[in-house]
């Protein structure tokens, strides 16, 4: 019982956080990041928008939604992104839409020695900081762990001159996020 009351405690001080941490998104001018709630009544799950602009990789610009969706232990554990269809085709996100990236990994030593513990997750990252974080990796996707192998086989060999195959994926997953296609 003592278990029970402490998550329901948890979850409380969480959803409270959450609540302030959205209000203070909605007031603050961060260019190219929307959010809001998938369902009013739920503050563990969020919409997001991802405005790539034109100067990054995913030339052309693009809109990519997701889902960013919290555990009752936040910030203690980091939440999960997982973007919607149409997927970006991107070295970084699993096929299935969900989101590779350090900061969201969980709070411990990783056991294939890759990531130290300092560039995984820690309570002081917010939603804000995280979508800043894949913001960023838009601009320079991480193929040295990829979660899509064949993004990041495709950009190697772009980086290294040859074919442009990963620029012509991407063109084609920029037209459907802009409903082109």
């Amino acid at each position: 019982m003592a278990a029970n009351a402490t998550s329901s405690g948890q979850a409380t001080g969480s959803a409270r956080l959450l609540q302030k941490q959205l209000k203070e998104m909605h007031t603050s001018d961060i260019s190219g990041i929307s959010v809001g709630l998938v369902h009013e009544n739920n503050i563990f799950e969020w919409e997001v928008i991802l405005m790539i602009n034109d100067d990054c990789k995913y030339y052309g610009g693009a809109y990519f939604r997701a889902v960013m969706t919290f555990p009752s232990e936040y910030p203690h554990l980091p939440p999960k992104i997982v973007f919607q269809t149409p997927v970006p085709f991107h070295p970084n996100i699993y096929p299935n839409g969900e989101l590779c990236i350090s900061i969201l990994h969980p709070p411990e030593e990783d056991k294939y020695g890759y990531e130290s513990a300092s560039e995984r997750w820690s309570p002081v990252q917010t939603p804000e900081t995280i979508l800043l974080s894949v913001l960023s990796l838009f601009n320079e996707p991480n193929d040295e762990s990829p979660a899509n192998l064949d993004a990041a086989k495709l950009l190697r060999a772009e980086r290294e001159g040859g074919p442009k195959e990963f620029r012509k994926r991407v063109r084609q997953c920029v037209r459907e996020s802009l409903g082109e296609i």
